[in-house]
């Protein structure tokens, strides 16, 4: 018998990958393709104003779309000192053509007044399932917190992971490294969140 298909909502295998492993050590008995594997996958528009919002967006409108169980996730950071920005725009901070250096220039320009002491930020991962029909079947939600740094450390991470240290450890996520990070980061911590309700639902023949 096929095992039952679960579609990640991102295009990204390293994601899916990453969740592939979290999900096969509850024995959920679940392959995970991304949406690099539907060539008919369509692109939602990120209009939320909330990473929940947004997180709800991708999965049902993908769901409808292909017809199947969708799992979708919407992550970023919020800083503290600057109110919760960037929040949902962490992709986008810098402006239109936005990429990981420009956002983390503007970041440190935008810190440059504030101490160490009250640069404390967390990571943030909101998950949502949606059935083939596009509604919300399960939602979690995974933080990681810790705090800017005044330069970026580490080379293994991407996005914010350089700026970010793990207060605990005295290293920053790109210093940590995929394994650790796998481990801590808000996108396990949500994906462990939500393996209960994927039980519930695999035991009981709907997914």
């Amino acid at each position: 018998m096929p095992q039952p298909i679960l579609v990640v909502g991102t295009g990204n295998r390293r994601k899916g990958k990453e969740l592939a492993e979290l999900f096969s050590t509850a024995g959920l008995g679940l392959e995970l393709k991304t949406l690099a594997d539907f060539p008919d996958a369509i692109r939602v528009e990120e209009t939320g104003a909330t990473f929940a919002e947004n997180a709800a967006l991708k999965a049902t409108e993908q769901a409808r779309h292909l017809g199947r169980w969708v799992l979708a996730d919407d992550s970023g950071l919020a800083v503290d000192a600057l109110g919760g920005d960037p929040g949902v725009a962490s992709a986008r901070f810098s402006g239109p053509g936005a990429t990981d250096a420009t956002n983390n220039r503007l970041l440190l320009e935008k810190l440059a007044a504030t101490p160490l002491e009250q640069r404390t930020a967390r990571f943030v991962c909101r998950m949502a399932l949606a059935d083939p029909s596009g509604t919300i079947r399960a939602e979690s939600e995974g933080a990681c917190r810790g705090r800017m740094l005044f330069a970026p450390r580490g080379e293994q991470g991407f996005g914010y992971d350089p700026l970010f240290e793990v207060v605990e450890y005295h290293r920053t996520f790109a210093e940590l490294g995929i394994a650790v990070k796998s481990c801590l980061s808000h996108r396990a911590r949500a994906g462990r969140l939500l393996i209960p309700a994927l039980v519930t639902l695999v035991d009981a023949g709907e997914l």
